[in-house]
């Protein structure tokens, strides 16, 4: 079934608003805001899985798309929800604004937290929606190939690194330690590494139809979280104030991009 135009992006962002409304709920049940990290990934999920049923475009691409991006959100749902019920308390981030809006958290976290970040997701899969819809070319191409390469590379780095970070934080002995080995030698952040490949690879199989490349921001805003906003930026000042030798891992040790360690 094809929804025309403004009707098929209205239906992917009013679902992506509506499952966000419903974990904000659970949050409020739980008095936990941190529940809606292992729901980031499937919100994706969701949206690809409107556009693969209402999308109308060429069926194989948009099976492929559904998979892939299905693959990396449940992945990365399941991953986030086993963590995170292994906290004994809310992630500080949250606290933190719990702290700042007192009384005014519950509501104040629907719009700045739960509907931000379904404005977020909407606007990120926008390559996905886009080539979902799109009925030409007919046919799997080169640049869906590449993407397709590009979105290996990513899940590997992604669920390799989180498997290696797991495993190593299980071990009593590595307390206070820093990860050095594995893909964290080559990177601090092999994990972010990998949704950025993810994404520019959806991005280049949305290039393979007409006006994907006009999605470019997507990735891009992408990009710029993962390196700049909420993650490798915020995530290495906790770190380098719990662990005094992330500085000196820091130092030999590329940033994002995969590379190997400088020698001392």
């Amino acid at each position: 079934m094809l929804l025309a135009g403004w009707t098929y992006y209205g239906t992917t962002l009013l679902a992506a608003a509506g499952f966000m409304v419903v974990i904000w709920v659970v949050s409020l049940v739980r008095k936990d805001a941190s529940i809606i990290d292992p729901f980031w990934g499937p919100g994706f999920v969701l949206v690809a899985a409107i556009g693969y049923l209402y999308g109308g475009g060429y069926d194989e691409r948009r099976m492929l798309l559904l998979a892939l991006v299905g693959i990396w959100g449940l992945r990365l749902g399941i991953y986030l929800l086993w963590r995170n019920l292994k906290e004994a308390e809310e992630d500080r981030r949250y606290q933190a604004f719990r702290r700042k809006w007192g009384e005014r958290f519950p509501m104040v976290s629907l719009y700045r937290i739960f509907l931000f970040q379904a404005a977020l997701l909407w606007f990120i899969s926008l390559p996905v929606q886009v080539a979902q819809r799109s009925e030409s070319p007919a046919q799997l191409g080169w640049l869906d190939a590449v993407g397709v390469a590009l979105w290996l590379v990513g899940i590997f780095f992604e669920t390799v690194g989180d498997w290696q970070l797991a495993r190593f934080k299980a071990n009593p002995n590595n307390r206070g330690k820093v990860l050095d080995s594995g893909l964290w030698r080559y990177t601090r952040h092999p994990n972010y590494f990998g949704d950025f490949c993810i994404w520019w690879g959806l991005f280049l199989i949305a290039c393979s139809v007409p006006w994907g490349w006009a999605t470019l921001l997507s990735p891009l805003l992408m990009t710029v979280f993962l390196m700049r906003v909420s993650g490798v930026t915020l995530l290495e000042k906790d770190l380098e104030e719990s662990k005094p030798r992330y500085r000196d891992y820091k130092r030999k040790t590329s940033a994002f991009f995969p590379w190997p360690p400088k020698a001392n």
